[in-house]
């Protein structure tokens, strides 16, 4: 086998974890800001990235959605958020959840993290339970809270960026107060909690999967909704489907079915599915692919 050859079958066998890295590093082009310990404030920081990437790290060129979501609800008593929901929405039906398996920082960071040789928790009735937590978080945390805090009171308050996000400690909190003393010097028990916060899912990312994103992710409990309809996403071929349910078997996120609101696009279903009925295409595309090859093994009629 050729170098070449041996390159595009590495390639094949790990596209999406090297789309990750690139997503991460292209959110990240602002290199020096974590040798300055200084925040981007350029005009391309009014743009939202896809993923959850904070907007406070040292080396985010753009803003993540989540934390523009709450800033704009605080400020709906002066203006309505038209630009960011139409952002949100072209995000969602473009690609729904495949944001989360290929386009997100922190669900890469959880995935090398549960590589760990370590004892894994199975999916269970517990972790489908504690799934629907993210939509309490995005539905209290960040509109609820920001929103009513605007309306009837004089400030509002990005909660979930303040109190909860493990993400934002992680890239932005560490790395500034590592580079900048007179921050140090001022830290309080607002950001004791948010370190707490981000052990306690390092931890959990040791003997979970992901559990961020399956628990508590506002962002990811967005994109659930646009799932079933997104253009790009994983689809069964019913006509080769045995409904062995493998495809769910195999799967360490918390789905009932194939592209529901749980499932990160991440193709598992598709690498283990021994009738190769699942593939991951734009809408109408997989139908068409499959009549075209169909015709070709159908012997012609005179």
């Amino acid at each position: 086998m050729s170098a070449m050859s041996q390159i595009y079958g590495w390639y094949r066998r790990s596209k999406r974890r090297v789309i990750q890295l690139l997503a991460a590093l292209l959110y990240n082009l602002n290199l020096p800001g974590f040798a300055n310990a200084s925040i981007y404030q350029g005009p391309t920081k009014a743009i939202c990235a896809p993923g959850l990437n904070c907007y406070s790290c040292p080396g985010a060129i753009g803003a993540c959605p989540i934390g523009s979501l709450q800033a704009a609800l605080g400020a709906a008593d002066r203006k309505l958020p038209f630009y960011l929901v139409g952002t949100i929405l072209a995000f969602g039906a473009l690609l729904g959840r495949t944001v989360c398996g290929w386009l997100c920082p922190f669900g890469l960071i959880q995935e090398l993290l549960d590589k760990l040789p370590l004892p894994k928790l199975r999916k269970g009735a517990w972790s489908r339970a504690l799934s629907r937590g993210k939509y309490v978080v995005l539905g209290l945390t960040v509109i609820a809270i920001p929103l009513g805090l605007a309306l009837f009171a004089t400030s509002s308050l990005p909660f979930f960026c303040a109190w909860l996000c493990p993400a934002g400690t992680l890239e932005a909190g560490l790395p500034l107060l590592a580079g900048n003393e007179g921050l140090r010097a001022i830290v309080g028990w607002q950001f004791v909690v948010k370190l707490a916060v981000l052990i306690l899912f390092v931890i959990a990312c040791l003997f979970v999967y992901r559990p961020f994103c399956r628990f508590l992710c506002p962002l990811g409990a967005l994109y659930s909704f646009f799932n079933r309809v997104a253009l790009l996403r994983y689809r069964v071929d019913e006509s080769r489907c045995t409904h062995c349910k493998t495809c769910v078997e195999v799967c360490k996120m918390d789905i009932t079915e194939v592209s529901d609101r749980e499932c990160v696009q991440c193709g598992a279903c598709a690498r283990h599915c021994e009738q190769q009925a699942i593939a991951f295409t734009l809408t109408g595309l997989f139908k068409n692919e499959k009549s075209a090859h169909d015709e070709r093994k159908s012997p012609r009629r005179a």
